[in-house]
């Protein structure tokens, strides 16, 4: 009789949520920055004959995983999977990493600032509302790939719903450089065939037990009560019972307001004079003079990042009692700290000029000539 007065379940299908993952992502900036390692199994982490076995998997390109090599798994199990020795084992570069993600990042605000970051290599992004006016979800999709890829030589695989959970599904349907558009109508048929370890929470530990009860196919899932999963999964079952039926009604985490606006460029080949730097701040400037301009946003602080060949990163603000955001000044301020902090011949792999303190550009610079100051 309880089933009879069960309250129906609500789905929100009026979202539009794109679910974006960088392909291999670790494992590709290495091979964008030693082309040559393309071809070869490479794997992300330390390399055990120097630890001593000891060590996980970061990620692995696919050349490694077509040995059976995937993340978690150990150091020492990839080396024994793979033949001969050829294994090339790099250790993690996360302020690399990072410095990709950001421009990465940076590329979705062209788009939406109803982001939410899971990892430097994926992101949810509501684009119901989208900057480029693009009607179609699958143009902008096409439009954050391509921009990935000129900017970082990166690929992406894309997943487009109308909920968080489904757009996740989607990017991991078809990959590597996969896009993948479930629509509401679609999504039960979509789910009901994928076997049930790709679904979303379901792990190694859980997996047997689905498998014992059964479940082996999201067909198999959609037969299952409710009262049933929560009594044998408890939280997860709960969740379960919904997703497969294509009901995830979080919204995209993101904060509302920016406290920054930056641009900045990795360069694969290190800037080794004092003119080379000066040219790329006026390239990140003219850039970084749009974004501010798209964005109806200037600031009070410029905050300039230069990182070296070792991968040292140094970072060094200026604070003003006047808004800034042309380009020709935004240049000259940036210029100014690069004089106090930079050294060309130590060799710049990145370039980025940020402003914070921001504010719209209806805020217009008042000058008191009582506080004429400038702080550092």
């Amino acid at each position: 009789m309880a089933e009879l007065f069960k309250i129906p379940l609500e789905n929100d299908t009026s979202r539009k949520i794109i679910h974006i993952d960088m392909d291999a992502f670790y494992a590709s900036i290495e091979e964008r920055e030693q082309p040559d390692l393309r071809q070869k199994p490479l794997v992300i982490a330390r390399n055990p004959s120097d630890t001593g076995g000891k060590g996980v998997v970061t990620t692995a390109n696919y050349v490694a995983r077509q040995y059976g090599v995937h993340s978690a798994m150990s150091a020492q199990k990839a080396a024994e999977l793979i033949p001969n020795h050829q294994a090339v084992f790099k250790a993690p570069n996360f302020p690399l990493y990072q410095s990709v993600s950001e421009q990465i990042h940076t590329i979705f605000h062209t788009v939406t600032d109803k982001i939410e970051p899971i990892a430097f290599d994926e992101a949810y992004l509501d684009v119901t509302e989208n900057k480029l006016g693009l009607a179609h979800t699958i143009d902008v999709v096409a439009y954050i790939q391509k921009e990935i890829l000129k900017e970082t030589q990166l690929v992406s695989s894309a997943g487009i719903s109308y909920n968080k959970f489904l757009a996740k599904m989607a990017s991991d349907y078809r990959k590597p450089a996969g896009r993948t558009l479930v629509l509401p109508e679609q999504a039960i048929a979509f789910l009901s065939r994928l076997p049930i370890e790709k679904f979303r929470g379901v792990g190694k530990k859980t997996a047997p037990r689905m498998q014992e009860l059964g479940i082996l196919t999201g067909a198999d899932l959609l037969e299952q009560s409710e009262m049933m999963l929560m009594q044998n999964f408890g939280k997860l079952g709960y969740g379960l019972y919904r997703h497969v039926r294509g009901i995830d009604n979080r919204p995209v985490a993101y904060q509302r307001e920016r406290k920054s606006i930056g641009n900045e460029n990795t360069y694969g080949q290190p800037l080794i004079s004092e003119e080379q730097v000066q040219v790329e701040l006026k390239k990140l400037a003219i850039e970084l003079e749009r974004r501010l301009r798209k964005n109806q946003k200037h600031g009070l602080t410029v905050v300039l990042k230069v990182r070296n060949r070792q991968f040292e990163t140094i970072t060094k603000r200026k604070t003003f009692n006047e808004y800034v955001g042309k380009a020709a000044e935004l240049e000259a301020i940036a210029w100014e700290i690069w004089q106090t902090i930079g050294h060309a011949e130590d060799g710049v792999r990145l370039l980025g000029i940020t402003v914070t303190n921001l504010a719209p550009q209806t805020f217009e610079n008042i000058t008191l000539p009582l506080y004429d100051w400038e702080r550092e």
